[in-house]
This record gives C-alpha cells, structure tokens and sequence, in this order.
C-alpha cells in the first residue's frame, strides 16, 4: 500500500516526545503501512541526535521510530515538483524555507497529504494538509 500519510518533520517530533497526545491517538488509528516521511525529515531528525550526542534515549527512540516508518527516497518527481512549487512561490515573493519546501514538493510528488501544523504548508497549492494537534 503507497504511503498516505508523510509526517513533516514537527509532527514526528510530537510522535516522539508526546507532546500532543491527540497526535500519537490519530497515528495509531491509521495503518502502518500508509504512514511515511521524507528523507529530509530523516535528516532533520538525525540532526537534532547529533545537536545532543548526551541525549541517548532520544537516539534510542529516534532509531526506534525510523525502523517503524517507510522513509521516502528524494527522487526525481519530487524534484520536478520542487523546482515548480519554488519558482511558483518566489513569483509571488512567498517563499519558504528549502526543508519545508521539499517536504511538501514530496507529498505532492506522491499524492499524499502531509501531516502537519505549520500554517506555512498551506500557501502550497493543491497540497492535502491535515492538522493532528487538532482534536
């Protein structure tokens, strides 16, 4: 089954520390096999590890949730919609930071909807944004 579900790099975040349980609650009620993350988020997770090589069961729990999750290879669709949704957004001198941006060039790539609180995503047009902070 495709991923339908890519959790942006906060809402992994939320996952993994609890802070918005309603977050944790809506994972569990969508199978496994629909739920993914960019490599950039991978990236951005692996970051925050090396920021605190002290914070071991952070490492642990970060490991731990890598192994539960597909984890979406940058390819070249992702890529095509990147280049597009940049171009589109500096055009009209909206533009947001790269990370973000090739989150959601990603989740466009795949037809899927990004998980996500940042109001940032919702400039992207024909993104499928869904809030889980929200009861």
């Amino acid at each position: 089954m495709p991923v339908r579900y890519l959790l942006d790099t906060n809402t992994v975040s939320y996952v993994i520390k609890g802070n918005f349980p309603q977050v944790r609650a809506q994972l569990l009620k969508v199978a496994v096999s629909e739920v993914g993350i960019s490599v950039i988020t991978e990236a951005e997770l692996r970051f925050g590890v090396a920021r605190l090589p002290q914070a071991t069961k952070l490492a642990i729990v970060v490991e731990e949730f890598l192994l539960r999750v597909e984890v979406l290879p940058w390819d070249s669709p992702a890529a095509r919609h990147y280049a597009r949704l940049r171009a589109a957004l500096e055009e009209h001198g909206e533009p947001m930071g790269n990370l973000d941006l090739m989150i959601a060039a990603q989740a466009l790539a795949v037809g899927g909807i990004l998980v996500s609180n940042d109001r940032v995503f919702r400039r992207v047009k024909g993104l499928k944004v869904e809030d889980w902070t929200k009861s």
